[in-house]
């Protein structure tokens, strides 16, 4: 997981445009392989696999900007705990004393 936090959300946004949505024409693949998904055409391995690959870049992306939500909201409240990835409910502020 630490790798992919320290990927920048810009190159996460282009991943998600070529290798998401490409090829382009006729139809981008991603869209397709949604389609035949909600048809129930989904059924050879080549095909599922394909659907993972093309919306891997989506999926990173919508989780390092939840990520960087959760962080914001974090530090809007002055909470020292901002640096951590996802906070545990007891942090260690709380358990040491606020040392």
């Amino acid at each position: 997981m630490s790798v992919l936090v320290q990927i920048p959300p810009s190159l996460l946004i282009v991943a998600a445009l070529t290798v998401g949505l490409g090829p382009f024409v006729p139809e981008p693949q991603l869209w397709e392989k949604l389609r035949m998904l909600v048809a129930g055409d989904l059924v050879k391995p080549m095909d599922r696999f394909d659907l993972a690959l093309h919306a891997a870049p989506f999926v990173v992306l919508v989780f390092t900007l939840g990520r960087m939500a959760v962080l914001a909201v974090l530090v809007g409240r002055g909470g020292s705990d901002a640096t951590v990835p996802f906070p545990s409910v007891t942090s260690a502020r709380h358990v040491h004393g606020g040392r």
